[in-house]
């Protein structure tokens, strides 16, 4: 019977792990050089239109419903395992000013005034809206976002090198830069609670949600009910449903009561995918400003992967002393 050989040894040697040589730096930088050169000529090809992954998940926020219980806040922050604020959540005073999601609160509520009646203020929930084809995504030099097949846009902090890109180009400003990691600063935004719906659970937001302003479920649904509601209920809604076709699509959208430019909705965002503009953005500047920080992402990335194999590799080591003794 033949000895197995290992898939890290040939011809008797064993083969010691792959790092960022000089000739591989060098070869890198070739290469990525004549791209970039060739791609600044004319633009970025366009991406089109995308129709999504089927079956994927999204929420409807109906705005006319929320109350403004930041419970959805409490809830975000104890799946996400963020720091408490330091304004309670049942204290109504964060709404004298309006806030944005940051690295602290991936999800916040404001206040709005409401035309229709002084006396019952509109509530505003603000997460990342999950868009079709982000443009966090196409804007990223180094691939630190992905679109899932559920829906949730997830951000990959190991390949992330910090250029902020994302945060330009995000048209809802969502994407929050933590400036107080000093060791390893990174972006932090909604996940739509990713690990659970992959395993068949909801949001944190909606399950917490009391006055039921959030539904989950296959956004292709979601915007059946949406219209449904709409339809039966004329005087209540405008007839709009937002993120059906803003930026190409969300899978966060929403239904209300009174125009969405009186609750700080961007309105005029094109119903195409952002990749066009941003992909033409990253063919058409200076190569110092996409390729060498490209560059520099991906040897960190490697040289980060390398170095969490050696501290797993010098863990099972211990161990392995700790057996023998």
């Amino acid at each position: 019977m033949g000895k197995s050989q290992d898939p890290d040894e040939h011809n008797g040697e064993k083969k010691t792990p792959r790092t960022i040589t000089r000739r591989c730096f060098l070869g890198t930088v070739g290469a990525l050089g004549t791209t970039a050169l060739i791609g600044t000529g004319s633009k970025a090809s366009a991406a089109g239109n995308f129709e999504g992954w089927p079956n994927r998940f999204g929420v409807l926020t109906d705005l006319t419903a929320c109350v403004g219980c930041r419970s959805c806040e409490k809830a975000c922050n104890e799946v996400n395992n963020l720091p408490s604020p330091k304004v309670p959540f049942d204290d109504k005073s964060v709404f004298n000013e309006p806030r944005r999601p940051n690295q602290n609160a991936y999800t916040v509520v404001n206040q709005f005034a409401n035309p229709k009646d002084k006396d019952k203020p509109i509530y505003r929930k603000l997460q990342c809206n999950h868009c079709e084809e982000p443009a966090c995504a196409n804007s990223c030099p180094i691939h630190a976002y992905n679109k899932t097949p559920e829906g949730a846009v997830l951000y990959r902090e190991d390949f992330c090198f910090g250029c902020r890109y994302c945060m330009a180009a995000c048209p809802f400003n969502v994407p929050a830069f933590d400036y107080w990691s000093a060791l390893e600063p990174k972006i932090m935004k909604c996940t739509m609670c990713y690990p659970r719906i992959k395993n068949g659970g909801i949001p944190g937001c909606v399950e917490a949600c009391p006055a039921g302003a959030l539904t989950f479920g296959r956004r292709d649904l979601l915007l059946k009910l949406a219209a449904e509601k709409i339809a039966k209920n004329p005087d209540k809604y405008v007839d709009h449903i937002y993120g059906q076709r803003e930026a190409g699509g969300t899978s966060w959208i929403y239904i209300s009561g009174v125009p969405f430019g009186e609750l700080d909705f961007p309105t005029n965002l094109p119903n195409k995918p952002l990749a066009e503009e941003t992909k033409g953005f990253l063919g058409a500047v200076p190569v110092v400003l996409t390729v060498w920080p490209a560059l520099f992402g991906m040897c960190y990335a490697a040289l980060r992967h390398r170095d969490e194999l050696e501290k797993g590799k010098s863990k099972d080591e211990k161990k392995e002393e700790v057996t023998h003794e």
